[in-house]
C-alpha cells in the first residue's frame, strides 16, 4: 500500500477544555505537503497526534508505513553519544560484539541486514555537513543547528517512508538550509513538515491549510497558495461590501414600507371619522389594508433579516489577523547613553569579543553554526561567565533564548508575568497580555500547552513586561517557532520597541525589517560588516 497519512473525524481538546479540532478529515499522500496555519492553529499539535505522541478525543488517525518525527524543540543530553542519537548504538555495539568472536544468536539479530550501518551513518552525516561528528562523540559540544541536524540524519538513517518535520530549518546557518533543500527535494515518500522559512515552502507539491478547525488542501506551492488565499479574500471582501450595500437598500425599502402604512392608517381614520361610505364597508376596507400592510411589512422584514444573514456569512469568510501591539515608554534609551560595553572577552568557545552599543542601536548578529552567537549572548546575559575580559551592562536587559526556557510550564502566562512584576496589578497584566492577544481565558492557559508560536508570543511578552522594563533586549533566533505571519507581526512589534536590539538570526528578510543600525559577525573574532 502506497504510504499515507489518513485523518478521519478527529477531535481534539486539551485538559482545560480548549478545543483545537472537531471533526478534521484530511488525507496526505506522497509528495512534499507544507503545513500551515497562523500560531495556535493546531499545526504541531497535528504532528503529535499523528506520531501518537497524544491522543485524539475522537475520530482515528491512521499511517501507511514506517514512521519519522523530527520535532521542532528537539532537546539532547549533553553526554549521549551521537551514534545514540541516530538510533544505532545497540546495531554499532552488537557489530563490535561479533567482530571480537561472540557467536551469540541475539547479536545477529540484533545487526540484522545493516552490516554497513557506520558507512551508512558517516555517509549521511557528510551529507547534511556533519562529517567532522565522530560516532562516538558527546553531543553536548554541538550547536543548536549541529543538532538539529544530527536529528534529521537520525531519522532519515532509519528510512521512514513518511516522514514529518516541525521548523527543520530552525538554527541552521545557510549552507546547513542548503543541504536541507536538497534532502527534501530528493525525498520520494510521504513529507509533512511545518516552516516558516520561504525557500524551503517552495519546494512543495501541496499546501495543508489548517484555519479555525478545519483543513483545505492547495495544489502547488506557497507563492501560489498564497495567491489562492489572496483571491478568495478579494472576493469575500467584495461579498462583504455588495451585503453591505443590500442591507442599506432593504433598512431604507423597510422605512419606505412604515410611511405608506402610516399614510394609509391616516387616510382610513378620515374615511372613518367623516362617514363617507357605509361602516360595514369602511370596516371591511379597514381589515383589508391592516392584511395588507402587515403582509407588506413582514415582506421588507424578511429580506432584511436575509441581506443581514448574508453580511454575517460574508463577513465571516473575511480573515482578521490579530496584531501584537508593543508601546513601552520606559524602554526608551537616549541616543548617547552605552548599553553595553565588552573588552577583550573571551567567549567559553575560545571566541574573542569586543562591543559597545549606544542609545536604542539595532545590531544583527551573524555566523555560522557553532561559531558562538549563542554562547555570546548568555555571557552578555550572565547565563555563562567569560573566559577573560569584562562584560558591563548599564541597563536592565533581558535574554530571549533558543529555547524558549524562560517560562514555568505549570504555570498559566498570567502566573509568570505576575513572578516577573510582582508590584503590577492583575487587571494591568491582563490589559498588557491582550497586546500580546492573550485576552480572557487564554491567558489562564498554562504555557505547557502552547503551541510553538504562541509559547515565543507569552515569553516576548513576559520579557517585556517584566520590572525593571528591559532596554536591552537579546535575541537568539527568534523566528524559528514562527508562522510567516507572526515574522511578520513580530517585526512590526519589535519596530515600535523602544530600547536597544541586539539579534542573533539567520533570517535575513526579517532582519532587515527591523532597520539594523550595524551588522556583526562572529568567526572567532566579532568583526563588523561594512553594507
Amino acid at each position: 500500500m502506497s504510504p499515507a497519512i489518513l485523518i478521519s473525524n478527529l477531535t481534539f481538546a486539551w485538559p482545560d477544555g480548549e478545543p483545537v479540532f472537531a471533526g478534521l478529515d484530511l488525507v496526505i499522500g506522497p509528495g512534499r505537503t507544507a503545513l500551515v496555519g497562523v500560531n495556535g492553529a493546531g499545526k504541531s499539535t497535528l504532528l503529535r497526534l499523528v506520531t501518537g505522541a497524544l491522543a485524539p478525543t475522537g475520530g482515528a488517525v491512521r499511517v501507511e508505513g514506517t514512521l519519522g518525527y523530527l520535532p521542532q524543540d528537539l532537546t539532547l543530553d549533553a553526554d549521549r553519544p551521537v551514534d545514540d542519537v541516530l538510533g544505532i548504538a545497540a546495531t554499532r555495539r552488537a557489530l563490535a560484539a561479533v567482530e571480537r568472536g561472540d557467536p551469540d544468536d541475539a547479536l545477529f539479530a540484533a545487526i540484522g541486514d545493516d552490516w554497513d550501518v557506520d558507512d551508512r551513518a558517516r555517509e549521511t552525516l557528510d551529507r547534511l555537513g556533519l562529517g567532522h561528528v565522530g560516532l562516538d562523540r558527546p553531543v553536548g559540544a554541538l550547536s543548536g543547528g549541529e543538532a538539529v541536524l544530527l536529528g534529521l540524519a537520525g531519522q532519515l538513517l532509519r528510512r521512514p517512508r513518511v516522514l514529518l518535520l516541525d521548523e527543520p530549518t530552525n538554527n541552521l546557518d545557510r549552507a546547513a538550509r542548503q543541504r536541507l533543500y536538497d534532502t527534501v527535494t530528493a525525498w520520494s515518500g510521504v513529507l509533512l513538515m511545518i516552516s516558516h522559512d520561504r525557500e524551503l515552502l517552495e519546494l512543495v507539491d501541496q499546501v495543508a491549510e489548517l484555519h479555525e478547525g478545519t483543513a483545505r488542501l492547495f495544489g502547488g506551492t506557497f507563492t501560489e497558495y498564497e495567491a489562492a488565499l489572496a483571491a478568495e479574500q478579494d472576493a469575500a471582501i467584495r461579498a462583504v461590501r455588495a451585503a453591505e450595500g443590500d442591507v442599506r437598500r432593504q433598512r431604507r425599502e423597510l422605512a419606505d414600507a412604515h410611511v405608506k402604512l402610516a399614510r394609509r392608517v391616516r387616510y382610513g381614520q378620515k374615511m372613518w371619522d367623516t362617514k363617507r361610505e357605509p361602516k360595514a364597508i369602511m370596516a371591511e376596507r379597514k381589515r383589508q389594508a391592516q392584511v395588507s400592510a402587515g403582509k407588506h411589512r413582514g415582506l421588507h422584514e424578511d429580506r432584511l433579516a436575509g441581506a443581514r444573514e448574508r453580511l454575517a456569512t460574508a463577513v465571516e469568510a473575511v480573515r482578521d489577523d490579530a496584531m501584537i501591539r508593543v508601546d513601552l515608554p520606559a524602554t526608551a534609551v537616549p541616543a548617547a547613553r552605552r548599553v553595553l560595553s565588552v573588552r577583550d572577552a573571551v567567549l567559553r568557545n575560545g571566541a574573542r569579543v569586543d562591543l559597545d552599543m549606544f542609545g536604542p542601536e539595532r545590531v544583527a548578529l551573524l555566523g555560522d553554526n557553532g561559531s558562538g552567537k549563542t554562547t555570546l549572548l548568555s555571557t552578555l546575559a550572565g547565563r555563562l561567565p567569560a573566559a577573560g575580559g569584562t562584560v558591563e551592562v548599564a541597563v536592565p536587559l533581558r535574554l530571549l533564548p533558543q529555547r524558549l526556557d524562560v517560562l514555568d510550564d505549570d504555570l498559566s502566562i498570567v502566573a509568570n508575568v505576575r513572578g516577573l512584576a510582582p508590584a503590577a496589578g492583575d487587571n494591568a497584566i491582563r490589559a498588557r497580555l491582550a497586546r500580546f492577544l492573550f485576552r480572557g481565558a487564554r491567558a489562564e492557559r498554562p504555557v505547557g500547552t502552547l503551541s510553538g508560536g504562541e509559547r515565543f508570543r507569552a515569553t516576548l511578552a513576559a520579557l517585556l513586561l517584566a520590572e525593571p522594563a528591559p532596554q536591552l533586549l537579546l535575541l537568539d533566533e527568534p523566528t524559528n517557532n514562527l508562522d510567516l505571519a507572526s515574522v511578520r507581526q513580530l517585526g512590526e512589534a519589535l519596530a515600535a520597541y523602544r530600547g536597544a536590539l541586539l539579534v542573533a538570526s539567520h533570517d535575513l528578510p526579517f532582519l532587515h525589517t527591523l532597520g539594523i543600525t550595524r551588522w556583526m559577525t562572529l568567526d572567532g573574532v566579532l568583526r563588523e560588516l561594512r553594507q
